[in-house]
């Protein structure tokens, strides 16, 4: 079992509430889930109006098409014009006993 996780630091412009962000960043964390499969949380950022953290998780039996299904995510989520991705960074979870 290979196990990747993806986190993006993300800025969302404009934003001037917290109900601002949640509706700018609603359609993003639940088009990415439906389109591609995987687990996406809000991770951290979680009282900043116009930043947010978001993890997704890909459990695959190979690790290519966890690196094939992750390339595809991030170029969805650096497509979404209401966000700018800030930084992402790739880490697998090692799951030999």
């Amino acid at each position: 079992m290979h196990v990747l996780a993806v986190v993006y630091d993300l800025h969302i412009p404009g934003c001037q509430s917290l109900k601002e962000r949640r509706s700018a960043l609603r359609p993003a964390l639940s088009g990415v889930a439906h389109r591609f499969g995987v687990s996406v949380a809000e991770t951290g950022h979680n009282d900043l109006w116009q930043r947010a953290e978001i993890g997704i998780a890909v459990v695959s039996g190979q690790s290519s098409q966890c690196l094939t299904l992750a390339d595809e995510v991030d170029r969805y989520v650096w497509s979404i014009p209401e966000i700018e991705v800030v930084s992402s960074s790739t880490h697998w979870l090692n799951t030999e006993e």
